[in-house]
């Protein structure tokens, strides 16, 4: 009997010892649930006082604290709060923190978008201007070989110049841009970290996002451009003496660095059409409206030019200044206009008087007298005047000569005879 009591033991124990290690093999396969996960992670930092757990956060003090150091006089009267609420606060307090810093990395990448813009319309322009300059001196023949040398070397280092000022700014706007990126990497980095691992950290990390300076980001100065103004305005007149046929010579070059994306110049920048809106950088000189711009303004002296304008459908010529008036400076100026069949003369304050034409204009002659402040509109054709001002305002900046046109038909600025002595 006692036999076989022994033996029904021992198979009792060999089915539990199977059982224990079916179960043991489930488990090892199954996946670990959290709590198990949790209970295999490093042991969580201790207090350095207490060596007890952390399970607080004093408010106060802005650390980690254990249920030791909220009973001790170093606490005392001190505000608490759960470790994982205090977490939550504070990670949002951060985010918050970061947030300019995000905006600040957002407005310097298209800030440089744009300078690299820049920087490739300013190699455009050198290019173009550079194909212009060498057609001219194709047809000025050897003779003019060391004045384009000259020519060049100037456009060149103009190139130089204002490209490597636009590298420059990208350079900055890239140290900047990867010192933002850096914080708010960093930062990142410490809002994903476990909430003990983040309080422990989050003064110095506060630090280090305030330390990030939020300086203001480079800005395109006036003048940035290739000045193609003062390479091609007048080329064949400054380098013509004997061969004068070829020359030709415009009392008003325009200037593309202002002019919108949808106006066209010509090459030799005498005349301008509407056309389609092209991607063109926005300097501070480039204006937003219809209107292009003479590339020098006009302070003293008589000066007079015609523009051909046939018979468009619609089109404005005159100039325009700054007017000071009563301690402000306002935009101002006087021109002809020419629309559905009728012509009229503007004057400040947005003052329109109808015109009597007799015959259709095929060219208009403007004239200023900026030293008498006397301005005339004129047609050549038939030797009549359209239209006289006399301006008492005090043009701050000088006037500027402009064209409006609003077609495809360009207007054009008429060369003059050239003579040996102007």
């Amino acid at each position: 009997m006692a036999s076989r009591l022994n033996n029904i033991q021992a198979l009792n124990n060999l089915a539990q010892a199977f059982e224990e290690h079916r179960q043991k093999i489930i488990s090892e396969q199954r996946p670990q649930t959290t709590s198990e996960q949790r209970k295999l992670t490093p042991s969580e930092p201790l207090c350095s006082v207490h060596s007890e757990k952390l399970r607080l956060f004093c408010l106060d003090h802005q650390q980690p604290v254990c249920l030791v150091c909220r009973d001790s006089r170093t606490h005392k009267d001190h505000r608490f709060s759960p470790m994982e609420e205090a977490a939550e606060d504070l990670r949002e307090q951060l985010r918050t923190s970061i947030k300019p810093l995000q905006d600040k990395l957002q407005v310097l990448t298209g800030r440089k978008e744009q300078f690299e813009d820049a920087a490739a319309h300013i190699t455009a322009q050198a290019r173009q201007t550079e194909a212009q300059i060498r057609h001219q001196f194709e047809k000025l023949h050897q003779f003019l070989l060391e004045e384009e040398q000259s020519r060049m070397k100037a456009l060149r280092e103009e190139e130089e110049q204002k490209t490597h000022n636009m590298k420059d700014k990208m350079a900055t706007v890239s140290r900047q841009m990867e010192t933002v990126s850096k914080t708010i990497t960093e930062t990142e980095e410490q809002l994903r970290a476990t909430d003990i691992s983040f309080l422990l950290q989050y003064k110095s990390t506060v630090e280090r996002v305030q330390r990030c300076p939020l300086v203001e980001e480079p800005q395109m100065e006036p003048g940035a451009l290739i000045d193609q103004a003062k390479h091609l305005g007048n080329l064949d007149f400054n380098i013509w003496r004997n061969m004068k046929r070829l020359v030709k010579f415009y009392p008003v070059i325009l200037d593309p660095n202002i002019a919108e994306s949808e106006l066209i110049l010509s090459e030799d920048l005498s005349s301008v059409q509407s056309g389609q809106r092209r991607r063109l950088p926005q300097n501070p000189e480039r204006r937003k409206d219809h209107i292009v711009e003479g590339s020098e303004v006009f302070r003293s002296g008589t000066h007079s030019w015609d523009v051909l304008v046939r018979d468009h459908n619609k089109w404005g010529v005159g100039v325009s200044g700054h007017v000071q008036t009563r301690g402000k400076t306002e935009p101002g100026g006087w021109g002809i206009l020419f629309s559905d069949g009728k012509y009229s003369a503007c004057s400040p304050p947005d003052t329109v008087k109808s015109l009597s034409v007799r015959r259709s204009l095929q060219r208009l002659r403007v004239k200023l007298d900026f030293d008498r402040r006397r301005l005339t509109f004129s047609d050549p054709d038939t030797n009549t005047d359209l239209s006289k001002f006399t301006f008492t305002e005090t043009f701050t900046h000088g006037l500027i000569p402009v064209l409006i046109p609003y077609n495809n038909i360009p207007l054009q600025i008429l060369p003059k005879d050239v003579t040996v002595n102007v």
